[in-house]
């Protein structure tokens, strides 16, 4: 099981600008998201992920770099794990867990409970909708270039509606990153922890890493 320290940032918040969360991060480390785990889905996009928190909020970067970009999806809580989608799952019981969906265009799903699928729901609209999204895709030109894109999410403390979280200063949670697109010419499925199923699922919390919030 991989671990990972999440940093505290004083400098940015829930209310601060995209530039002034990236200027933030700038200085932190990304890790990648390399874990393939079904040999029937073998394609592996280059991806990397900044992660820190603030005072009130959680932020999440990633940077993406695929064959291909799509994005049907534009409505909160459609299923936008069938277009480019990143996500982030994240226990804080060890028990029910938020998974937290954004494809490339920013559109998101967020949904909450335990694994069994009839024990999870979708979070409301207006909770979805409270976190602050920036999406940057850069489409090449040339036949065969990959295209690039970047996303920024500023997740408030609120969006875990299931808590009352006033800070994430010394928790321990589990949680795991990924990457995919089920409906994409070339469907793939990574993640940052490895996952032990033997069909693409990244609902399985008992392979969730641990996450550390200094």
């Amino acid at each position: 099981m991989k671990g990972l320290v999440i940093p505290f940032l004083d400098r940015v918040n829930y209310h601060s600008s995209t530039d002034e969360v990236l200027a933030a991060l700038a200085g932190l480390s990304a890790f990648r998201l390399d874990e393939v785990a079904w040999s029937d889905y073998p394609y592996k996009p280059s991806v990397y992920v900044k992660i820190a928190h603030t005072a009130d909020s959680l932020l999440l970067v990633y940077q993406v770099s695929e064959k291909h970009a799509i994005a049907n999806r534009r409505n909160t809580n459609d299923p936008v794990y069938k277009d480019s989608c990143v996500e982030f799952f994240v226990s804080f019981d060890h028990v029910h867990y938020y998974n937290i969906e954004f494809n490339c265009l920013g559109t998101g799903l967020i949904g909450y409970g335990r694994e069994a699928e009839n024990e999870r729901s979708l979070l409301p609209r207006s909770l979805v909708e409270r976190i602050h999204t920036d999406s940057h895709i850069v489409t090449k030109q040339k036949h065969g270039e990959d295209t690039t894109w970047r996303l920024v999410l500023n997740v408030p403390f609120s969006v875990f509606d299931a808590h009352s979280i006033k800070s994430l200063a010394g928790m321990q949670c589990t949680g795991n990153f990924y990457k995919c697109g089920d409906e994409l010419p070339v469907p793939h499925f990574v993640s940052w922890n490895r996952i032990n199923h033997p069909t693409p699922n990244f609902h399985v919390p008992g392979c969730f890493g641990e996450l550390f919030f200094q």
